[in-house]
């Protein structure tokens, strides 16, 4: 219960565990209809970006972004995936009648050859949880650097990270909390890593205790491979009487060569793709007044040892009527 007494919200859902299961995950993807659907508009409504145009499809998957070109009029479309998957994607581009147009590519982008020595448009789902985890983006720019013509299309070309803060006690006790005292024995070092590792999961809109700021857009058309690791200030404003559990990450991505603005968000007001949000729980709880502000900063970078895993440092500070705080903590994407 809220200082003012806010309504009881619903509890968040149990997050799924991350799965390297290839046909799970893959599957899971097909079925974010935010995902694909925006993908294949941007395809279908905007032909004349794909019509007559060689394509490089990275990490093309299952090949549905290369379907998608192809039915749109592509002169041809590389796709290249390093997965096992490649072997599916060969089979599904026979199957639906594209194998004179779609050639699938096995191996890493960094490490095959082209056909051809460059490419019109480069088109790629290359988005992680918290956007960067996993580390695709890299590979778009390496095959940006390499192989696209200039003036050629990166779809999508803006991503932009953005920063929340909600109120969760009920799942911080149950999942945090709870290793303090495991049946009368201290177990809090368990607690300590589980606060390092943010948690993706589904963030209901009712949780929401601040408005939203931006942290960073970066033009995917542009961008050195550098200035995914960055560092941004923010401000959040409460809009309500509250108590603060943790900060939320989410993020947006535009097309914005298409003839009418296209993108999606994968944040909590909007529909649930499979990205869902990124929560960080907080060692403090906040006790917070409307119209109070936690200003700070977060830090992102990749990890030196594992470039496909994310360090994230947070700063914030509170100075209000209840809460005077200020802390930094770390965490680990994994």
């Amino acid at each position: 219960m809220s200082p003012c007494a806010t309504p009881q919200r619903p509890p968040m859902i149990q997050p799924a565990p991350i799965t390297t299961s290839t046909p799970t995950l893959t599957s899971e993807m097909l079925k974010d209809v935010v995902r694909t659907k925006t993908y294949q508009n941007v395809i279908y409504q905007n032909k004349f970006l794909i019509k007559d145009k060689v394509v490089l499809d990275v990490g093309a998957g299952t090949g549905i972004l290369s379907l998608f070109c192809a039915k749109a009029g592509a002169k041809h479309v590389y796709a290249v995936e390093c997965s096992q998957m490649a072997d599916m994607a060969k089979e599904i581009v026979k199957a639906n009648g594209f194998s004179d147009v779609i050639t699938v590519l096995k191996g890493k982008i960094e490490e095959i050859e082209l056909p051809t020595p460059k490419v019109d448009v480069i088109i790629s789902e290359w988005m992680g949880y918290f956007l960067l985890f996993e580390n695709m983006l890299d590979s778009v720019l390496y095959a940006r650097n390499k192989w696209l013509v200039d003036g050629g299309l990166v779809l999508p070309d803006k991503a932009s990270l953005f920063l929340t803060a909600i109120e969760d006690s009920e799942y911080k006790e149950d999942k945090i909390e709870f290793w303090n005292s495991v049946y009368g024995f201290d177990m809090s070092c368990i607690k300590k890593k589980a606060m390092m590792e943010p948690l993706v999961d589904t963030v209901d809109q009712k949780q929401i205790v601040t408005d939203s700021r931006l942290l960073k857009t970066m033009d995917i058309s542009k961008m050195s491979s550098g200035d995914a690791s960055f560092t941004a200030p923010f401000k959040l404003v409460a809009q309500r009487n509250d108590y603060i559990h943790a900060l939320v990450a989410y993020f947006d991505v535009s097309f914005t060569m298409c003839h009418k603005l296209l993108g999606f968000s994968t944040g909590p007001k909007s529909r649930a793709t499979h990205w869902k949000q990124t929560v960080m729980y907080l060692e403090d709880v906040l006790t917070i007044c409307e119209g109070e502000t936690i200003t700070g900063s977060m830090s992102v970078s990749y990890n030196k040892k594992n470039p496909r895993d994310v360090d994230i440092k947070l700063s914030y500070s509170l100075d209000g009527q209840h809460s005077k705080i200020s802390r930094t903590q770390h965490y680990k994407m994994r």
